[in-house]
């Protein structure tokens, strides 16, 4: 009878502890299953905290750029308002600057003009002179035109002696064809200068001291002649001595050794010219 009941307890006991041994079973399964819920929860809110740190920093990011254009767009509609302003200024500028372009343009041309017609007097002036001292020899006697003022140039062996401020009788005749030129112009003045060459004056006769004072005596000799002889204007004329100091030539001294006629234009008859243009309707029009 006690085997029997021995054997009922220990089938008890075996069948319990076959029980004990499936539920640990199941419940380390269920464990193992919850710690890998567990860890994919853990994973899953770590990636959402990295995606929400990442949002708020974009989020910041969008702010300042959001409060940066607000900024940007209040600055810009100031600046319209200036860029209206501006504009009309600009546009009132811009007309008075094309109002004084076209008058500056005007003034141009009317010196254009005037300076036209100066040019053509002179030629008018050097055409004359050529064609009355057209048989002279170019070398000793030269006409041109520099800067709009017409130059004589009389080589001084055609005017005086060496070292000598008395003119010649050769010399005579050719400021009478000078003179004859000069007196159907009453409008030009004119200046007379003298040149001389580097060679020191050595005259001796107490009157002169160097090639300043021949060069001054040689001038006022030949105004007189203009003046005495050909009833030239003395009011028209100057007598100036430019001595050694302009030569046109560092070789050949002759041709430095010179008297130079410089026709002077007058300033207010340049002007006349100018308002003669500004009155011009094909000027004005």
């Amino acid at each position: 009878m006690k085997k029997i009941i021995l054997g009922c307890l220990g089938a008890t006991l075996l069948l319990s502890s076959c029980v004990s041994n499936k539920k640990y079973g199941e419940l380390e399964a269920k464990q193992k299953e919850t710690q890998d819920l567990l860890n994919s929860a853990t994973v899953k809110l770590n990636d959402c905290l990295e995606e929400k740190a990442t949002n708020s920093s974009k989020m910041k990011t969008l702010q300042d750029q959001n409060a940066f254009l607000q900024a940007n767009n209040q600055e810009l509609i100031n600046n319209m308002g200036n860029m209206t302003t501006l504009t009309s200024k600009g546009a009132e500028n811009l007309e008075k600057s094309l109002e004084s372009l076209k008058e500056k343009d005007l003034t141009i041309r009317k010196l254009q003009d005037a300076i036209t017609r100066r040019d053509s007097v002179n030629l008018a002036l050097v055409q004359s002179l050529k064609g009355v001292l057209g048989n002279l020899d170019d070398e000793d006697i030269q006409i041109s035109v520099e800067k709009g003022v017409v130059f004589v140039s009389i080589s001084d062996k055609l005017l005086f002696s060496s070292g000598s401020y008395n003119v010649t009788s050769r010399a005579k005749e050719i400021l009478g064809k000078v003179a004859k030129v000069v007196n159907n112009k009453p409008d030009f003045e004119f200046m007379v200068e003298g040149h001389t060459d580097d060679v020191p004056y050595r005259g001796g006769n107490g009157v002169l001291l160097d090639n300043w004072d021949l060069s001054v005596k040689r001038a006022t000799s030949v105004v007189r002649i203009l003046q005495n002889d050909f009833n030239v204007d003395p009011k028209r004329m100057t007598a100036a001595g430019r001595s050694e100091y302009i030569p046109v030539s560092m070789t050949e001294k002759s041709k430095n050794r010179r008297t130079r006629i410089v026709v002077l234009p007058k300033i207010d008859q340049f002007y006349s010219m100018i308002e003669e243009g500004m009155n011009d309707p094909a000027i004005n029009n």
